[in-house]
């Protein structure tokens, strides 16, 4: 079994009825691993590790070689195997006899491609903390010489003329300038990452399929895609929510239960980006602005865009399970998410894909349904016919339960679930 750290790899080998056989501490490097495997690992050993951060890449260059690579929650590890004792040797030999007993709780391992779009997603996530936090320096400039800001917003093109030309002392001058030569840099880094996901979510009809909830964008979209992987892992829409942290810790003895705050457990940026979603639900008609609406008069504003925010993780799960977007999506504001996607990747309007198609319901598609609305194809073709031919139908059958394409039984939008 392995431990692995940022330089070296414990490994623990354990005989099959529970003998320990030897211990190997192994650089952290592609050649090193490699020439470990050919000479200690066969084609029927089972090899153990947490997860941690270059877990993957390890587990990579390992697979070849053995039977099977598991992959251990450490948070789970950690609250069976507690230790007073803790080392590298001890930490290895646990997760060896954790996995000769089969109890060695697990995680799923991301394919490829999967993996793929969480360091893109990722990478970009990282350039926009770096830009924020230019800009928060820049403005920190001017606040603490006492430079009052000009009116309108200070990164607009009136804006940064002003800061450009502002008199500055010699140290805040030099700051200034510094600061803005690399909020350049990592914009135009932003921008060259964003031309690669675009041309990707172009491409994607679950990223289009996605976008049909309202508050979601591409980005918000391949990030929730590259944290969930394949949605048939998740047997219903409350696992969803559990694994992104999102539904309410639960303590519960004997005849009292307290259900708290959110876990936060899971992806923690794929959790913001649903939160920073739901900020504006309000002002939307559907159900998802009813539901935020409602619970801002019970409690409040934050209570509200949280539980939002689970609404929809619990809508991404059925978007992607059942193949059909939100029913409830404005049309004026889906249309015009498809037309940035489009002209982030510089796929020319087809022509009636105007304002004409503004009167449109968002309905998938599908081979066995009479479709009042088609999304673009990569192609970028629109197909749509007027929202009243599709009214009355037996397509629109329960849409006033959750989401729209779910059926009467259904009960997303509760607030309980």
């Amino acid at each position: 079994m392995c431990d692995v750290h940022k330089r070296t790899a414990v490994f623990t080998i354990l005989l099959e009825d529970g003998p320990l056989f030897a211990t190997y501490t192994v650089p952290v490097t592609r050649e090193a691993l490699t020439a470990f495997a050919e000479r200690q690992l066969g084609a029927e050993d089972r090899l153990a590790m947490e997860a941690t951060t270059n877990t993957w890449a390890v587990a990579g260059v390992l697979r070849p070689f053995v039977q099977e690579i598991v992959i251990g929650n450490p948070l789970r590890v950690r609250a069976i195997a507690e230790a007073k004792i803790k080392t590298d040797k001890v930490d290895s030999r646990v997760l060896a006899e954790l996995l000769r007993c089969d109890y060695l709780p697990m995680v799923w391992q991301p394919d490829k491609e999967t993996q793929r779009l969480r360091r893109l997603t990722h990478r970009r996530a990282a350039l926009v903390s770096d830009r924020t936090r230019l800009k928060n320096r820049l403005h920190s400039i001017l606040h603490h010489t006492l430079v009052p800001l000009p009116d309108g917003h200070l990164f607009s093109k009136k804006g940064i003329a002003w800061l450009r030309q502002v008199p500055l002392a010699q140290e805040e001058a030099l700051a200034r300038d510094s600061d803005w030569r690399l909020l350049e840099l990592t914009e135009l880094e932003i921008a060259e990452l964003d031309e690669l996901l675009v041309r990707e979510a172009w491409q994607d009809e679950k990223v289009r399929l996605v976008m049909s909830i309202p508050g979601i964008d591409y980005t918000v979209a391949q990030t929730c895609l590259a944290a969930m992987g394949d949605v048939s892992r998740f047997a219903n829409a409350k696992k969803l929510a559990a694994y992104l942290g999102l539904n309410p810790s639960t303590r519960q003895s004997g005849g009292h239960c307290y259900h708290g705050k959110i876990t936060k457990q899971g992806n923690a940026h794929a959790r913001w980006l649903l939160v920073q979603a739901a900020q504006h639900l309000g002002q939307y008609r559907g159900p998802l602005g009813q539901t935020m609406r409602k619970i801002i008069r019970r409690k409040n504003r934050s209570v509200a865009v949280v539980a939002c925010a689970r609404k929809l993780a619990v809508l991404l799960w059925h978007v992607l399970s059942s193949g059909e977007p939100f029913r409830y999506a404005p049309p004026k504001s889906l249309q015009a998410k498809f037309s940035r996607l489009r002209a982030g990747h510089g796929s020319a309007p087809q022509r009636g894909s105007g304002q004409g198609h503004t009167a449109v319901s968002a309905i998938w598609t599908r081979p066995d349904a009479s479709p009042a609305f088609a999304f673009p194809s990569a192609g970028g073709k629109w197909s749509a016919r007027d929202r009243s031919a599709g009214q009355g139908g037996k397509s629109h059958a329960g849409t006033e339960q959750a989401g729209g394409f779910l059926p009467r039984t259904a009960s997303t939008f509760s607030h309980r679930g």
